[in-house]
C-alpha cells in the first residue's frame, strides 16, 4: 500500500459507501490527469480519490458481515447504480458492529431484499472495535450509520476518540455540532468534520441556493417546502417517524440559515416525505417557494429535481475524508469549521454557501501544502473567514 494513502474505517456498508468505494476505483490517476467530470477538486494536498483506501469495515447485516468489503458494497439490500463494478478484493472483512438503534423496529415488517437482514454473528465489543481500528491503521473512521441511529453514531465516535483516529460524520446525529463533542476531539488533538453531509447537487443545496437568492435581490419569502421521494433503504428506514427529529431539524436548520429573515415555523416544511420501492436509489424532490417582490406582487417557485442519491454525495465525502487528513498532517484538531459549513448541513456554525466555500479554499491552501506546519493547533476559523472577505 502506497505510505502516502489516505486509510479510512467505514461503520455502514449501505449505498453511500458503495458509491464511494466505487469511485476510489473509477477515478484513476488516469482519468484525474485526463480531467475527470464529477469532483469539486481533483486533488487536495496532493492526494487524489485513488490514494484513499479503506483498512476496516464495519456493518450488522448477515450478507455483508464475513465478506470482502468490495464484495459487500454489492450486496443487498445496496440498490444504488453501479458505475464501477471491476472493483478487486481489499483484502478487509466486514467485521460484525453492534446494533443499538441502528435497525428500525418497523424494518422487519418488509422482504429481506428491500431491508437490512441482521446477523446472527456475536456483535464486537466496544474494546474489540478500538483494537481493530487501531490494528488497521486507519487514520479516520466514517459514520454512515441510518438516520435516527443516535445511540449507535455517537458509539462509533466515542470509539474514534478511544482508538485516537478522526471522525468523519456523514449522518443527521449531531456529533461535530455538539460542544460536548467538538471540544472531547479537539482535546484529544484529533480533527472532526460534520454533521449530516451535504450532496453534491441536491436538494438541500438547491434549496439553500434559491433562499439565498430571494435574499440577495430583495424578494420576501413567505413559504417553502421540500418534499422529497425515494426506495432505498435510507427512505424505508424514515418511514418511522420518530427517527426523523434531526434530520429534519439539519434540513430544515440548513435553509433557515440563509434566509434573510427566519421563516415562520408553520412556513417552512423540509424533510423526506415518502417510500417508493420502485424508485431504488433515486431520488426526486419537489421543492416550491412562495414569495413577493416589487410593488408586492406575488411570484411563486416550482422545481422538481432527480438525482441518484448515493453518488450525489460520495464525491463531497471524498473531499471531506482528504481535508481531514490534511487537518491530521498539520496537526489541527476540534472540528473542521470551514470544511463542515461547505459540505455539512448543520455544521456547527452556519455560513452561506459563499463563504463557507472561501473558507474551505482558504484552509486547502493553507493546509495542503507539505511545508506548511501548524503542530497542535485549531483550525484558525478566523484566518478562514479572513480568507473569504
Amino acid at each position: 500500500m502506497n505510505p502516502s494513502s489516505i486509510r479510512i474505517a467505514i461503520a455502514g456498508i449501505g449505498n453511500c459507501a458503495s458509491s464511494l468505494i466505487q469511485g476510489l476505483h473509477y477515478y484513476t490517476p488516469e482519468r484525474c490527469r485526463e480531467g475527470v467530470v464529477g469532483l469539486m477538486h481533483t486533488e487536495i494536498g496532493g492526494y487524489l480519490p485513488s490514494d484513499i483506501k479503506v483498512v476496516a469495515a464495519f456493518d450488522v447485516d448477515a450478507r455483508k458481515v464475513g465478506t470482502d468489503v468490495h464484495k459487500a458494497i454489492f450486496c443487498k439490500p445496496n440498490c444504488t447504480k453501479v458505475f464501477q463494478a471491476d472493483i478487486p478484493e481489499a483484502g478487509v472483512i466486514v467485521r460484525m458492529g453492534q446494533v443499538l438503534d441502528g435497525i428500525s423496529e418497523h424494518m422487519s415488517d418488509y422482504s429481506d431484499d428491500r431491508t437490512v437482514m441482521r446477523s446472527t454473528a456475536t456483535e464486537l465489543s466496544k474494546a474489540e472495535i478500538v483494537a481493530e481500528l487501531r490494528r488497521s491503521g486507519a487514520d479516520m473512521l466514517l459514520n454512515y450509520m441510518p438516520v435516527g441511529s443516535e445511540k449507535a453514531a455517537r458509539f462509533y465516535a466515542d470509539c474514534a476518540l478511544e482508538a485516537g483516529i478522526a471522525f468523519v460524520n456523514n449522518m443527521p446525529a449531531f456529533i461535530a455540532s455538539e460542544p460536548l463533542y467538538a471540544e472531547r476531539f479537539k482535546a484529544a488533538g484529533l480533527p472532526i468534520i460534520g454533521d449530516d453531509i451535504k450532496s453534491q447537487l441536491g436538494a438541500t443545496i438547491v434549496h439553500r441556493v434559491l433562499t439565498d437568492l430571494f435574499a440577495k435581490r430583495g424578494v420576501k419569502l413567505l413559504r417553502t417546502y421540500q418534499l422529497n421521494t425515494g426506495g432505498n433503504t435510507d427512505f424505508l428506514n424514515m418511514k418511522n417517524q420518530d427517527r426523523l427529529k434531526s434530520k429534519k431539524e439539519s434540513k430544515t436548520e440548513a435553509v433557515q440559515s440563509v434566509a434573510k429573515k427566519r421563516i415562520e415555523d408553520e412556513n417552512i416544511h423540509v424533510g423526506p416525505s415518502d417510500y417508493v420501492p420502485w424508485q431504488n436509489d433515486n431520488k426526486i424532490c419537489f421543492l416550491r417557494i412562495e414569495g413577493h417582490l416589487f410593488g408586492d406582487m406575488p411570484m411563486e417557485v416550482e422545481l422538481r429535481l432527480s438525482v441518484e442519491d448515493s453518488p450525489n454525495s460520495a464525491g463531497v465525502v471524498i473531499d471531506m475524508v482528504r481535508c481531514t487528513k490534511l487537518a491530521l498532517e498539520n496537526g489541527i484538531s476540534g472540528v473542521l469549521e470551514g470544511p463542515s459549513a461547505y459540505f455539512c448541513k448543520h455544521p456547527i456554525v452556519q455560513y452561506t454557501d459563499d463563504t463557507a466555500y472561501e473558507m474551505t479554499e482558504a484552509f486547502i491552501r493553507a493546509y495542503g501544502q507539505k511545508d506548511r506546519v501548524f503542530k497542535g493547533r485549531t483550525a484558525p476559523a478566523d484566518l478562514e473567514v479572513a480568507a473569504a472577505q
